[in-house]
């Protein structure tokens, strides 16, 4: 099972703040870089996506609309039935951490390459990746506007204005510069990728640092940690069940299921950190802790999966019969997300179709086991 070094990252973060968190002035500094890194995240992400590309893959519209609807239907649905949890299991700000966790999009690379090591349908999985971090840069607020509310640890009106100014602005003004700009980012992903890293350890870093001062830990015991993690297991394994057998019951064929499970199961760690931090502000620390535990959960228990997938009866006659180009086509973009450093919005662009034909023609016997997924 692969334990993702950039959760270990993200976690000695969390002990840094705990034992050094950011006050007076350093807090006031390390609030303005996380608002600028998080500016930039987001500007990355719209220079790196290919508009073109993305419309070429409306033609499997069913497939895409299935995985918007596991992540922006189901997912909430759950998260609004975990209500119930409150208070024998969880706390109410662990609740709306969790709610808001499923929220967000779906991840992008570790779909990819889950989808490649099952041998199922690759480009599907980049592409629904794709429209799923893009429609959710602006469904994701307005869903945490609508079930949230007021109460959601500081959430309020306010945060829509900030996501338009924060997330949207810089997005909109990255695919207007794409033209000039996405070359020279296709160039330097691996420099830019480190960049992605450090901005959502920054904001990750000042989030714990306010939670510190307002005595975080003090809210969260080991046995709510406990509990939290379980809500989250019964979560995902309805997502991953639902998904599987939903999407046989509307016709879709094996390569297409794969693509659906693992794109419509996940949650996106690299855009949910800086959108909670626009959205939650001071109280953004509690509601990313479940977000950092759903994320390496996906990781250990989709990989199982994907594995077990990869030798389903009847897996070598699907490849025979044509998912070998198709992953040679989307390979390259698991190997270029991975390259980036994160689960960016929009990477079906110049890294998921230029860099195919550099990445191994066999990405499921070629591609490492225990890559670190993000």
């Amino acid at each position: 099972m692969p334990i993702d070094p950039y959760i270990v990252l993200l976690l000695g973060t969390v002990g840094l703040a705990a034992l050094f968190p950011a006050h007076g002035t350093g807090a006031t500094v390390a609030s303005g870089a996380s608002t600028a890194a998080i500016a930039f995240l987001f500007f990355l992400y719209g220079a790196r996506l290919s508009t073109r590309e993305a419309l070429d893959g409306l033609r499997h519209w069913r497939l895409h609309v299935t995985v918007l609807a596991c992540t922006f239907v189901v997912f909430p649905a759950l998260g609004l039935a975990a209500r119930a949890t409150v208070p024998v299991l969880l706390t109410q700000p662990l609740y709306q951490g969790l709610l808001f966790l499923t929220l967000v999009p779906s991840t992008i690379q570790s779909s990819i390459a889950f989808t490649s090591i099952a041998r199922g349908n690759v480009p599907a999985a980049i592409c629904a990746g794709s429209f799923s971090s893009l429609v959710g840069i602006v469904v994701t607020p307005l869903l945490a506007a609508g079930l949230l509310g007021s109460g959601g640890g500081g959430f309020s009106a306010d945060s829509l204005v900030k996501i338009v100014l924060q997330l949207l602005v810089p997005f909109l003004a990255g695919q207007v510069l794409r033209r000039w700009i996405g070359a020279f980012i296709t160039r330097h992903k691996k420099v830019l990728g480190l960049v992605d890293r450090g901005s959502i350890l920054l904001v990750v870093y000042t989030a714990f640092s306010e939670g510190m001062i307002q005595g975080i830990w003090h809210q969260v015991s080991p046995a709510r940690l406990g509990a939290l993690l379980a809500v989250e297991a019964a979560v995902l394994a309805v997502m991953l069940v639902g998904t599987w057998y939903g999407g046989r019951a509307l016709g879709f064929g094996r390569e297409d299921r794969i693509a659906i499970q693992f794109a419509g199961s996940k949650k996106s760690l690299a855009s949910g950190l800086p959108m909670a931090s626009v959205l939650f502000g001071a109280h953004a620390s509690l509601a990313v802790l479940p977000l950092m535990l759903f994320h390496q959960m996906q990781l250990m228990v989709c990989a199982v999966i994907a594995k077990r997938r990869a030798h389903d009866p009847g897996a070598d006659a699907d490849a025979a019969d044509g998912s070998a180009g198709a992953e040679d086509d989307g390979a390259g973009g698991a190997e270029a997300s991975g390259a980036t450093g994160g689960e960016e919005p929009g990477t079906a662009g110049p890294q998921a179709g230029g860099d195919a034909e550099k990445s191994a023609a066999h990405p499921v016997q070629g591609q490492p086991q225990n890559r670190v997924l993000r």
